[in-house]
Parts: C-alpha cells; sequence; structure tokens
C-alpha cells in the first residue's frame, strides 16, 4: 500500500503525512517542484517534468488495487479508480466507481460553460477547517479499508 499525493497544489500534505505516518504507510509527493523535500523517512518526494498532466501520468501509472490517491484532478481520479486505488479529494469526499462519471460528466459541462461565458469567474469556495478536519477522518478510515484490501 503507498498513499499518492497530486501535490503541486494539496492543501493536506501535512496532514496526509500525519495520518500515513501513524499507519506507517509510504508515502509519495508528486510535484513539478517548488517542494522541500521531506524529512520522515517515509515521504518520498517525486518531482517530475514541467508540462501538462505529467505528475497526473506518472501517478496514474503506478496507482492500483490497495493504493491511496489524494488529487483533485478529476481525470486522474477516473485512471485510478479504474486501477482499483481509493481516490480522496482534499475535502475528505470519495471518488469511486460509483460517481466518478458523474463527476467527469460535471467536470466537462463546467468547462463547456466557462468557454461559453469568458466573464464566468470564480474558483469555487474556499477551503475550511471542515474540509480539513473531514479529509482527516476520510483518509483515516481509507488507509483501514486499502490495508484490508492490499
Amino acid at each position: 500500500m503507498t498513499l499518492y499525493i497530486d501535490a503541486d497544489a494539496c492543501p493536506v500534505k501535512a496532514e496526509a503525512e500525519t495520518v500515513a505516518t501513524r499507519h506507517k504507510v509510504p508515502m509519495i509527493l508528486v510535484a513539478n517542484g517548488g517542494l522541500r523535500p521531506p524529512r520522515n523517512p517515509l515521504v518520498t518526494l517525486q518531482i517530475v517534468p514541467d508540462g501538462p498532466d505529467v505528475a497526473d501520468m506518472w501517478i496514474a501509472d503506478r496507482a492500483g488495487k490497495g493504493d491511496v490517491v489524494i488529487t483533485a484532478d478529476i481525470p486522474l481520479a477516473a485512471k485510478c479508480v479504474a486501477a482499483g486505488a481509493l481516490v480522496l479529494r482534499h475535502d475528505g469526499s470519495a471518488l469511486t466507481e460509483a460517481n466518478i462519471g458523474q463527476q467527469l460528466a460535471m467536470r466537462d459541462l463546467m468547462s463547456d460553460l466557462r468557454a461559453a461565458d469568458p466573464f464566468r469567474q470564480g474558483s469555487g469556495k474556499g477551503f475550511t477547517k471542515a474540509d480539513r478536519s473531514r479529509f482527516l477522518d476520510a483518509l483515516e478510515r481509507t488507509l483501514r479499508q486499502a490495508g484490508k484490501t492490499a
């Protein structure tokens, strides 16, 4: 079992490290750069070349059954779910076989709406303490679940 973090814009890296350390699960931060090398021996920093979706492809090529992936990227989540990995968003919500199709469709719809209305701006709601708390609880449960399936 490995915990993969799509790390470039991940707001819960420290929380994930805390939970992974408690469970003694290796964690890989995948990023294009700009992160400090971790001091924790269970945490590895994987720097990938700049480019569209390079970090996502690196994770998708490796994640599989028994692994856990933290990402907000829906296409990456879909690939990881298809490979058998358990996937969480930063707010703790799970992306699963049951909901990934709907999430992909919603992503495409929102992309089309933004393209049709160039004045449509906004990045959605902000990341809250409640989101952080839900993430910690969800990661704890997910790592236990992954340990049973690995």
